[in-house]
This record gives C-alpha cells, sequence and structure tokens, in this order.
C-alpha cells in the first residue's frame, strides 16, 4: 500500500506542478462561468445603434402602419424608383429597403427587403409582427364584430404555470424543468469529456514510461499491479482537485453574476412615471404595474428555481460517478497503453473502450426529454454508461433504490475491470517490438506468475 501512495503521490506532485495545469484550473472556471451568465447578459443588453428602414409601399394598403422605435427609424418613401433606390442604400443613410406589393388576394401582401448585408433579427422581428398584427386585425374587422378591440384586449391571455416539487416531508418548493435539463445536460457532457480527457491521459502516461523504459526501472521495485493502481490513483487525485477548484470558483463567479445581470435586467419604474401614467390613463398605469410585477415575479421564480436545487445531491453524485466512472475507464486505458509504443498504435483498442461513452452521449438527449423512461433508466444501470446518464437524470430527482443500485453496479464493475486490467498490465508494460490485439492481450488475463 505505501508504495502505491508513493507512485500516487509522485504522479499528483508532477502533475499539478505543470504550468497547463494551473492556467487551466484557474481559468476553466471563468469560462463556465461565462457560459452560465452571458447568454442571459446578452440578451439584457440592447442594440443602441439607429438604423433607418426605407418602405415603399405600392399597395398603398399599408403606409404609415410600421412605428419607428428609439432605435429602428421607418421612412416611407413615395417619389423614388425601387430600382434607384436599391443602388444607393448606404448612400441614402438607408440600413434596409423594404417593398410591400400586392398579390392580388386581400389582406395578403408580398413583403421584399432588400439589404447590403443581412438584416438583423430586430429589424426583422419588428417589421413582421407589426405586420402581422395589423393583418390580423383587418381581417378580423371584415367580420364587422362589434367592440372588436374590447374584445381582442379582454381575449388575449398569458398562461404561465408555477412548478412546485414537493419532498416526502410535505415541503414545497418552486422548480423549473428548463434549469433541470440545462444542469443534465451541462453535467452529463462535462463528465463525459473529464472521463475521455483523463482517461486518455493515463493511457498517454503509460506509453510515455513504456517509451523511455522508466517502467523497467520501476517495476525492479514494485509490483505492475501497484504501479498502475498509484498512477491511475494519483490520476484521480488530480482531477478531483480540479473538480473542487472549478465547482468553488465557478459557483461564486455565477453567482456574483447573477446578482448583477438581475439587478440590472429588474424593471423598476420611476414614482413619477407610475404618477404621470395614473392621471393620463388609470387603466394603462394598472396595465404596466402588473407588467412589471408578473416579469420580476418571472425573474425571481427563475432565481428561486435555481436555488431550490439539490446542490448537495447533484455535486455528491458529480463527485461520485466521475470518481468511479474515471477509475473504470482509466484502468482500460492503462491496459490499452500498457499493449502499445505509440499513440498511433492505439486507434483500434480504444474504440470498443470510447464506444459506449459516445452511446451515452446520444441517450443522454432522450434522458433530457424523458428521465424517467425505459431506455434512460437501463443506461442509467448498465456502469459503462451509467457515469453519464445517471446525471442526466439526477436533476429531475431519482428514486433512491435505482440511485444505490447504479451505484452499486458501477463500484463492483470497477472492482473487475481493474484485476482484469492489472493481469494485462502486469503482461504489456515490458512487452515490445509487436501491435497486439484485444484477442491477444485478453489471453494475458489466463498467464500466471
Amino acid at each position: 500500500m505505501n508504495k502505491i501512495l508513493l507512485i500516487m503521490q509522485r504522479e499528483f506532485m508532477t502533475r499539478v506542478r505543470k504550468k497547463a495545469f494551473i492556467i487551466s484550473t484557474l481559468l476553466s472556471p471563468i469560462f463556465f462561468a461565462a457560459i452560465a451568465i452571458l447568454p442571459s447578459y446578452l440578451v439584457s443588453l440592447e442594440v443602441t445603434d439607429v438604423r433607418t428602414v426605407a418602405i415603399v409601399d405600392n399597395t398603398m394598403e399599408f403606409t404609415n402602419v410600421i412605428p419607428s422605435t428609439d432605435y429602428i427609424k421607418i421612412a416611407y418613401i413615395n417619389d423614388t424608383p425601387v430600382e434607384q433606390l436599391k443602388g444607393k442604400l448606404d448612400e441614402a443613410g438607408y440600413y434596409a429597403l423594404l417593398v410591400i406589393d400586392s398579390t392580388g388576394i386581400p389582406n395578403q401582401p408580398a413583403l421584399t427587403i432588400y439589404s447590403q448585408k443581412q438584416p438583423a433579427i430586430d429589424v426583422m422581428q419588428h417589421l413582421e409582427n407589426t405586420l402581422e398584427k395589423e393583418i390580423e386585425t383587418r381581417k378580423l374587422r371584415a367580420y364587422n364584430i362589434e367592440n372588436l378591440d374590447k374584445i381582442m384586449a379582454d381575449v388575449k391571455t398569458k398562461v404561465t404555470i408555477k412548478s412546485l416539487k414537493i419532498s416526502k416531508t410535505g415541503e414545497e418548493k418552486e422548480s423549473n424543468t428548463l434549469i433541470a435539463m440545462a444542469i443534465a445536460y451541462i453535467m452529463s457532457f462535462l463528465m463525459y469529456m473529464m472521463v475521455l480527457i483523463t482517461g486518455n491521459q493515463v493511457m498517454q502516461g503509460v506509453i510515455e514510461e513504456k517509451t523511455n523504459r522508466v517502467v523497467e526501472v520501476i517495476v525492479s521495485s514494485v509490483k505492475p499491479f501497484q504501479m498502475m493502481a498509484g498512477k491511475i490513483f494519483g490520476m484521480a487525485s488530480v482531477s478531483m482537485l480540479q473538480i473542487i477548484v472549478w465547482v468553488v470558483m465557478t459557483a461564486a463567479l455565477a453567482g456574483v453574476g447573477i446578482n448583477i445581470i438581475s439587478e440590472k435586467t429588474a424593471i423598476k419604474p420611476s414614482t413619477e412615471q407610475m404618477q404621470a401614467m395614473a392621471q393620463a390613463d388609470p387603466q394603462l398605469a394598472q396595465a404596466q404595474q402588473l407588467a412589471t410585477n408578473t416579469t420580476n415575479e418571472t425573474g425571481n421564480t427563475f432565481i428561486n428555481s435555481l436555488m431550490n436545487q439539490n446542490f448537495p445531491l447533484l455535486i455528491g453524485g458529480f463527485i461520485f460517478y466521475f470518481l468511479f466512472g474515471y477509475l473504470l475507464y482509466a484502468a482500460m486505458f492503462a491496459a490499452v497503453g500498457s499493449a502499445v509504443e505509440s499513440i498511433t498504435d492505439t486507434q483500434q483498442l480504444t474504440l470498443p473502450i470510447t464506444l459506449p461513452l459516445i452511446l451515452a452521449i446520444i441517450v443522454m438527449i432522450s434522458g433530457i426529454k424523458s428521465p424517467d423512461g425505459p431506455l434512460a433508466f437501463w443506461f442509467s444501470m448498465i456502469p459503462f454508461t451509467s457515469p453519464v446518464i445517471m446525471l442526466t437524470r439526477l436533476p429531475f430527482g431519482v428514486p433512491t433504490w435505482q440511485l444505490a443500485l447504479s451505484a452499486t453496479l458501477l463500484v463492483a464493475t470497477f472492482v473487475l475491470i481493474i484485476w482484469l486490467a492489472a493481469k494485462i498490465y502486469r503482461v504489456g508494460i515490458l512487452m515490445y517490438g509487436k501491435k497486439y490485439t484485444w484477442k491477444e492481450m485478453i489471453k494475458w488475463i489466463s498467464y500466471k506468475g
């Protein structure tokens, strides 16, 4: 055991002293936090560039229908031919040109937009949404319905379902399916990447020591199994250190970023604005206040749902499944590394090892949509795919017996695989001058001594 610890310590210290390890450990949390908060931050930003869209209405039915906004100005052109305008959009100071032609069908115009570059999505949405609403209103008015505007205002409804999770003790907590899906995807994909990367690092380390003949010196004082175990557990300790640093730093950075964005995006109309609106139109002021409360409540619900996640279970589950998932695959990668002398010889041998991981990523999509479905259930039980698929199911809630069964199968399979891998490793680590296949490597398991 002492020899395994010495090799483990050597492997750990060799890895953590490298500049690449320090840089990746410190910079990765910034990257992860940026992934978590940047989309929300970018959505909250407003485009402040003023763009002018020229409109030529050949039907004369939609003149002055599309209004200008703070940053999208609308200019209706009646005295310049379309062909002439198309050729000098930049010179005239127009961002784009919208031409409205007749199709011969009432309230169904042909719309064409011309621009020097692809129009921005906010410009297209403003034009399309405005015209859609106008055409819908005209079609409804053709039915000669009295008080149409009032009916439309009364009928317009937005449905929001508040999701609450009830614990066995009866405690209610706000939840959000989209948040659970995002956490499931991030955890599963991160597990896939880390197991694959660290497993390959173990294999490369074994190949380097074998190629440099360092292993011949080491095995003179330690058993091959002790050497393999020390290398695998040493890499595991390095990865665990990275995960702990990543979790702490990412949580801290993301928490600060979410608070800043929440304060920035919260709608807080001034008292003067509300008083002026109340005097001009009491109903409009009431509607504005309701919309403000609804928007802020939605933001608070999102944050509450995120904070109500069972993070001890998620973090503990991630650490457990990463640790034993890594050990399982690292043992197989180490066995492959012992049988070859260069990275180029590993492609054929590593394919059977990586296939379950690739299959797990494919099943992950189905697992996110249906975490309790039979496909997700069985793949979360199979030890070679459970490190990825169980993390896909974990944010949605997994029965304790399923979690215990999956963990037991994973640990038992790890013990079996590391025993088999050690038998391959003890023979392959001293073999030179030949490319070996899985068939020959399996024969090494039966060798004695």
